[in-house]
């Protein structure tokens, strides 16, 4: 077994990161994010699918740093929009990525529809690369619903807006510990640990 064995988790989003690190917390890793490599050239998420985005972040940072990369793609599907805003979520609403008005498109776009067809799920599938090998993927998917009224300052993204019933709350609202057990992340995030636990035994 090493110690603290060094992975970059393919993102600029804190958010993102805290869920990646506390889904993992208890794993002897260093999590860095890109927050140190902003100078680095972005990786172009031309995919079709989650997957195929996350294959392609994780091996081009992993071309570039030289390091285990950790990578995912993930967004929110809508039924009653078929599927959309899908892979492209984070630009759902132009390409500055703002989440404001991603959410403000995605309420205007269900103006009228009943809650009883505003089904939704975050899906995300991760990737783990070195190299151009990549070690493995998995997936998860969270099911809700889309309100129009944001509630809740815990999450991000869209998650002010994605109710989940079972909680009768948004994702925004859930304790982050509860939101990493039973998020799209979280159940990613635990699939692909059996290949980070095989990097630590085999280091």
């Amino acid at each position: 077994m090493v110690d603290r064995l060094r992975i970059l988790v393919a993102t600029m989003n804190p958010g993102k990161l805290r869920e990646v690190r506390g889904v993992l917390a208890d794993l002897p890793i260093k999590l860095a994010g890109l927050d140190e490599h902003q100078d680095w050239p972005q990786a172009v998420e031309d995919g079709e699918t989650f997957e195929e985005n996350a294959v392609i972040k994780a091996r081009h940072y992993a071309a570039l740093s030289g390091a285990y990369v950790l990578a995912d793609d993930s967004g929110l599907e809508v039924d009653a929009l078929n599927g959309a805003p899908g892979v492209h979520s984070s630009r759902y609403a132009g390409s500055e990525r703002d989440a404001q008005t991603n959410n403000a498109k995605l309420v205007a776009a269900l103006a009228g529809v009943p809650a009883e067809r505003r089904a939704a799920r975050f899906r995300c599938v991760v990737a783990l690369a070195f190299g151009a090998e990549i070690l493995a993927t998995a997936s998860g998917t969270f099911e809700g619903r889309i309100v129009d009224q944001p509630a809740g300052h815990n999450g991000f993204g869209y998650d002010p807006h994605f109710f989940v019933p079972e909680y009768d709350m948004t994702a925004a609202q859930l304790p982050p510990e509860t939101k990493n057990r039973i998020s799209h992340r979280g159940q990613a995030l635990r699939s692909i640990r059996p290949a980070i636990e095989r990097l630590l035994g085999g280091a």
